[in-house]
């Protein structure tokens, strides 16, 4: 890994968690439930994590079915667990590199092939999640601050001119030959995004918007517990603005990106200072301890733990 990257990584990631500490020592000390009905709140928000968790790798098997890639059930369940363990311990969200690694020992696939169907999914999530946020930041909750600006316009606007940026600077690039190479290194990658054109991709796009309105049932839930007054929309406008954030640079587990929006996102819905502190810890063990604790486990127990990883890098580095 780049140790710029890395660098800027971490001092994001530290800005972020910085503001986010500043914020909170300036408010009442925070008050985590243990009462019997909080408790039952807990559980059955890491049951319906359990249950997303479950559908995002149905999915991620349904795409590599459309690929021909012959992977079964076990392993794309098991190594969805294994991702999200990796991503939450290792930097530069190394999971989706994991589960890449571990799946082509497995059916010798390809690692490139076998990555663009990580695209793919990516794909279906930016589709969904864009949706969500625009939907429930200027539609359901508009009368509320949730967003630094209030002109939906302006955003589009400025995406426009950023599109536009970006097909400029592609056309000189493929004008001198620049891209050649990378479109060698990204063929084998293109299969997967281009799949999802059908019908079959249609229907996991709606399964996409399916598993993140059960991710919105983990938030709503969590805030259930703590006693933060959020509704349905609100859940769905956080899980859209946090999983975007967390899509920054940052430090393994989205340290500090995660969190930042999630306390933003809160206070802006109305939630009181402590609660949000409350419901920023507690949200924070339920997306990122059991999922981290369960692919811990299954790596170690079917995969042949970090060893197992560590003679797969090197032999992609001797072929290489």
């Amino acid at each position: 890994m780049n140790r710029r990257f890395a660098l800027l990584q971490v001092a994001f990631s530290l800005v972020a968690l910085a503001a986010v500490v500043w914020w909170a020592s300036h408010q009442e000390a925070p008050r985590i439930p243990n009462a019997g009905s909080a408790l039952t709140w807990l559980a059955g928000a890491g049951a319906l994590y359990a249950i997303t968790t479950l559908v995002r790798a149905e999915r991620w098997h349904q795409i590599l079915q459309m690929n021909g890639v012959d992977a079964g059930r076990g392993d794309c369940y098991g190594l969805t667990a294994v991702g999200y363990m990796g991503n939450n311990v290792l930097p530069a969200r190394a999971g989706e590199a994991l589960r890449v690694v571990l799946l082509d020992a497995r059916v010798n696939a390809g690692k490139r092939r076998l990555l663009g169907t990580i695209v793919a999914e990516r794909l279906l999530d930016v589709i969904a999640l864009s949706v969500i946020l625009v939907v429930t930041a200027y539609g359901v909750l508009s009368d509320r601050d949730v967003l630094p600006t209030d002109h939906p316009i302006l955003i589009v606007g400025l995406g426009v001119v950023a599109l536009g940026i970006g097909a400029f600077v592609f056309s000189v690039l493929r004008r001198r030959g620049a891209l050649a190479r990378f479109r060698d290194f990204a063929r084998p990658l293109a299969g997967a995004p281009r799949a999802l054109l059908g019908r079959r991709g249609a229907l996991l796009l709606a399964s996409t918007f399916g598993l993140w309105v059960l991710e919105g049932g983990v938030y709503l839930t969590v805030a259930q517990a703590v006693d933060l007054d959020i509704s349905a929309s609100g859940a769905l406008y956080l899980v859209a603005l946090t999983n975007f954030v967390a899509a920054l640079p940052a430090a393994p587990g989205s340290i500090g990106t995660f969190d930042a929006a999630v306390a933003f996102g809160a206070k802006a819905l109305g939630g009181a200072s402590a609660a949000v502190i409350s419901y920023l810890l507690l949200l924070r063990f339920v997306l990122y301890v059991p999922i981290t604790v369960v692919g811990l486990a299954v790596m170690v127990v079917r995969y042949g733990g970090w060893a197992r990883l560590r003679s797969a890098a090197r032999l992609q580095a001797s072929q290489a």
